[in-house]
């Protein structure tokens, strides 16, 4: 008879199909009942989630059209925040891979990584652990990585619904906008406005997306975040 663990459902967000596959095989190596959905995009993802939310795992590429740096992952930890996210990333720099934990993930997996190890590494994640390359090192803080760092740490300070609003904001959306697509007032959306700015120590929103903005444009992940598979 099949466990729990046997029958967990997988998301698999790679525009990439050969490697969808090998990452579907090497689920199945984990959890050989284990049913897994396949997103070539965040849209595509969205969509599958709307209509099923009762996904154990998302498996994340970072390198996806229409996305930038780590937005794609910012918008799942957003919309999506009890759904846990891995990286699984042909890009193996400790810098991104801090910044990817910085963000969310509950784990990084490189695609370069055997399919038992990747099958292993997973495992891990579903038991509650968050799973990072065996030679991983914290890189060390450089002096104009201070004012970066300490963004990041008050970004990890807004909740979900101010996360989506901030993604909101950065896409131009005025406030009656942004009530219609949370299906809130206006007055809460003022309200987790004011918080943001707050969280985020600067005075206007427009501030808010300038400063945000940096991030991506001083990340690891720089080029759209085109990343090199391996």
């Amino acid at each position: 008879m099949d466990t729990i663990d046997d029958m967990a459902r997988f998301l698999i967000v790679d525009d990439h199909p050969l490697f969808r596959e090998a990452l579907q095989s090497a689920l199945l190596v984990a959890y050989p009942d284990a049913e897994t959905i396949d997103a070539r995009s965040v849209d595509e993802a969205d969509r599958a989630l709307e209509i099923d939310r009762s996904v154990d795992l998302v498996l994340l590429d970072l390198s996806l059209p229409g996305v930038t740096g780590f937005d794609g992952l910012l918008h799942f930890r957003a919309r999506y925040p009890r759904v846990p996210v891995v990286i699984v990333s042909g890009h193996e720099e400790p810098r991104i891979i801090a910044e990817a934990l910085s963000y969310g993930a509950s784990g990084y997996i490189p695609k370069s990584m055997r399919k038992a190890d990747l099958a292993e590494a997973v495992r891990c994640v579903m038991g509650g652990e968050i799973w990072l390359p065996p030679d991983f090192k914290q890189p060390e803080l450089q002096a104009d990585d201070t004012e970066r760092r300490e963004m990041i740490e008050r970004l990890s300070t807004l909740t979900p619904q101010q996360l989506r609003v901030l993604q909101m904001l950065r896409e131009g959306l005025l406030n009656k906008q942004i009530a219609f697509e949370l299906k809130v007032g206006e007055t809460t959306v003022k309200a987790h406005v004011s918080e943001i700015l707050r969280k985020l120590n600067v005075y206007s929103r427009t501030q808010a997306v300038i400063e945000v903005a940096k991030l991506d444009s001083d990340s690891a992940l720089k080029g759209g975040g085109q990343i090199s598979r391996h």
